[in-house]
């Protein structure tokens, strides 16, 4: 295992230097630059080419990459012209709002699925089935900015039962104060997050289990005496959780890359509200760090994913 991990830990640096490259060619060809819209139009263009000229703007793309791959090299990641601050001072403001947000969802969004995949694909063709099926249908359905509307709507403003927006309250003083309303704004974007991350792990665990139910393993151990409980916990749950331990590293991955929607429309402070925020001011230091960061997650989830399906059925081996 630990030569695998060596290994695709160096392929993935080849991966990385493609994808900062294709992100600069990218970024060449995006229109504006950081000072559209951020200084007094009636001000000199003249100076406004010399702000361009003084942050290296005007140079050839091949002379910006290799100055920024030297800088990160030294743990310089560049300043946001936005903030007037670090990158990484930017980024590590928001990547724990983030990082909880993402954590609380992963944690609601299989306490939700698991319990309705088993179920639906055990008692399959009975109501509670057809119930579920009917949920997934319509989570799978409703686009992520419709259901974050509609929870703002009905639970943040309608009902008044959580806070619509922010990821805490200014007034709130001393650890225990800030901690409860930290997780006071969490619940409702992470139960939105949860909902639309339920359906392929309910749809994955429900046909596993049903096609499960039919193999000769099952009726050799039926055969054999063995409780239909310890059937399906042995034999039955393990087999069919295997498409969702192989996802696991996924699942993690796009929470933590996915929530850009969730942050957005309940303005919550995090890396994919920054993000928007950095492309509508075409703050570009602040757009390549987080692309980057965002294309070495999901090169992390992928050998993630991998470790865990070795771990839950160590007959596999992924090379």
């Amino acid at each position: 295992m630990w030569k695998t991990i060596f290994r695709r830990l160096l392929l993935m640096i080849p991966q990385i230097i493609i994808l900062s490259i294709l992100i600069f060619i990218i970024a060449e060809f995006m229109p504006g630059d950081p000072f559209t819209g951020m200084i007094d139009p009636n001000v000199d263009p003249a100076q406004i080419d010399a702000l361009r000229e003084q942050f290296g703007l005007n140079d050839p793309l091949p002379v910006k990459y290799v100055r920024w791959v030297g800088n990160a090299l030294q743990g310089d990641f560049g300043r946001s012209f936005n903030y007037k601050t670090d990158v990484l001072n930017v980024i590590g403001d928001r990547l724990g709002n983030t990082v909880r947000l993402s954590l609380l969802s992963t944690v609601l969004t299989y306490l939700i699925a698991l319990p309705l995949g088993i179920f639906s694909g055990r008692y399959n063709d009975t109501l509670f089935d057809k119930g579920v099926i009917i949920y997934n249908f319509v989570s799978f359905a409703v686009p992520t900015f419709v259901l974050a509307l509609l929870m703002v709507f009905v639970f943040g403003y309608n009902l008044g039962w959580f806070p619509s927006r922010g990821s805490i309250d200014v007034q709130a003083s001393g650890f225990w104060e800030e901690s409860w309303s930290r997780l006071y704004h969490l619940i409702l974007p992470s139960i939105t997050t949860a909902i639309l991350g339920t359906t392929s792990i309910i749809q994955f665990l429900r046909t596993e289990i049903i096609d499960a139910k039919t193999s000769d393993y099952v009726k050799t151990a039926r055969s054999k005496g063995v409780p239909i409980d310890k059937v399906y916990t042995r034999h039955i749950f393990r087999n069919a959780s295997l498409p969702i331990a192989s996802g696991f590293g996924y699942t993690i991955v796009n929470l933590l890359t996915g929530s850009i929607f969730i942050e957005r429309i309940f303005n919550y402070s995090g890396m994919g509200n920054l993000f928007i925020e950095s492309i509508l001011s075409r703050d570009y230091s602040v757009i390549f760090v987080l692309v980057l960061f965002y294309g070495i997650l999901g090169l992390i989830g992928t050998l993630l994913s991998d470790l865990i399906l070795m771990t839950v059925d160590p007959r596999i081996r992924i090379d």
